[in-house]
C-alpha cells in the first residue's frame, strides 16, 4: 500500500514539474515574443585614404604630424583607413604586384605638404588627374601642397592655384571665416586668429574656387613687404571646389607641428576628409568677397 501510495506520490511530482517547465517556457516564449527584434549591426564601410608626403623642395617639420593626424583621426572615426608614403609609388592605375595597393583602390589622395617636382612620369600624373575629375573621388591638400609640380599645368588647375611667397611668415594670422555653412569651417567663428604661416596664390582665381577662409584685409600690415605681389589683397587661407567629377579642398593651414595638435585644425581637415569623401554636403560655388573685405 505504502508502495502504490509513494509511486502514485512520484508521478504527481513528476506531472507537476512537467507542468511547471510548460509553463515557464510558455512565459519565457511569450516574453520573448514580446521583445523587440534584435537591431542588426549597421555595417560601416571604410573608406581608404592616401597620404603623400613626397618633397623634392622645402621639407616641412609638420609633414609626419599632418599624416599621424589623418591616419589617426580615420582610426578614432573607424570612417577610413589610410596608408601613408613618402614616395610616389602608389599613384599609379597599373597592377603593382607584391600587395601593393594602386588608385583603383583608394577614394581619396591626401597631398601633406609635398613640395617641388614630385616623381610621377606621364602616365602616373594622368591616371591621378582621372583618379579625381572621372572616376569622381577626392583630393586634400595641406599646406605646401601648393607649393608642389609647378611644371604640371593641370595640378594647379586641379587644386586652385600655386604658392608664390608667404608675406607675413608665421604669425598670428587675422581671419575671415566666409562660408560658415561649410562642415570643415562650420566649427570656426566668423572672425578669428589662428597662428600660422598663410601662403599667398598665384595663377588662382576667386570665380573658380569657393573661399571658405581668408585673410582679413583690414588687420595686415602692408608696409615694407616686398613679398606681397596680390595688388588686390585677397589672400585665401581655405577653398573647396570640384574637378571634373571629384571634389578638392585646400587650406594653407598646417604650416607647422603645432597645427595638428590644434582641435580646431584637426577638425577642419578631419571635415575636408570627410567631405571630399562624399560624407558630408558643402558648397563648391564661387562668391565675391564679403562687405568686410572689400576696404584695404
Amino acid at each position: 500500500m505504502h508502495l502504490v501510495r509513494n509511486s502514485l506520490l512520484a508521478c504527481g511530482f513528476v506531472a507537476l514539474a512537467f507542468a511547471s517547465q510548460g509553463i515557464r517556457a510558455a512565459g519565457q516564449s511569450a516574453a520573448q515574443e514580446a521583445l523587440p527584434p534584435t537591431p542588426h549591426t549597421k555595417q560601416i564601410h571604410l573608406k581608404h585614404v592616401l597620404v603623400i608626403g613626397e618633397t623634392k623642395g622645402f621639407e616641412h617639420d609638420s609633414i609626419s604630424a599632418a599624416m599621424a593626424a589623418v591616419y589617426n583621426l580615420g582610426k578614432e572615426s573607424g570612417m577610413w583607413d589610410t596608408t601613408i608614403r613618402t614616395d610616389t609609388e602608389l599613384l599609379t592605375k597599373k597592377s603593382l604586384g607584391n600587395n601593393a595597393k594602386n588608385l583603383n583602390y583608394f577614394d581619396l589622395i591626401v597631398f601633406a605638404s609635398t613640395t617641388g617636382e614630385l616623381d610621377m612620369n606621364a602616365d602616373q600624373k594622368q591616371d591621378m588627374l582621372s583618379f579625381i575629375k572621372e572616376d569622381g573621388k577626392g583630393f586634400v591638400g595641406i599646406h605646401a601642397a601648393l607649393d608642389t609640380n609647378y611644371t604640371w599645368p593641370e595640378y594647379g588647375e586641379m587644386i586652385g592655384g600655386w604658392f608664390d611667397q608667404h608675406p607675413w611668415m608665421t604669425f598670428n594670422a587675422p581671419i575671415l571665416n566666409e562660408d560658415p555653412d561649410f562642415p570643415a569651417v562650420r566649427h570656426f567663428p566668423k572672425a578669428f586668429v589662428e597662428y600660422d604661416e598663410i601662403y599667398q596664390p598665384k595663377a588662382w582665381s576667386r570665380d573658380k574656387v569657393n573661399v571658405l577662409l581668408s585673410l582679413d584685409p583690414n588687420r595686415l600690415d602692408y608696409s615694407n613687404n616686398p613679398r606681397i605681389h596680390r595688388a588686390d589683397h585677397d589672400f585665401p587661407v581655405a577653398w573647396s571646389k570640384m574637378y571634373g567629377k571629384g571634389r578638392v579642398f585646400y587650406s594653407t593651414l598646417g604650416h607647422t607641428e603645432e597645427s595638428f595638435e590644434d582641435p580646431d585644425v584637426r577638425k577642419m581637415y578631419f571635415e575636408a576628409i570627410r567631405w571630399a569623401l562624399w560624407m558630408t554636403e558643402g558648397s563648391t560655388e564661387s562668391h565675391g568677397r564679403p562687405a568686410a573685405s572689400q576696404a584695404h
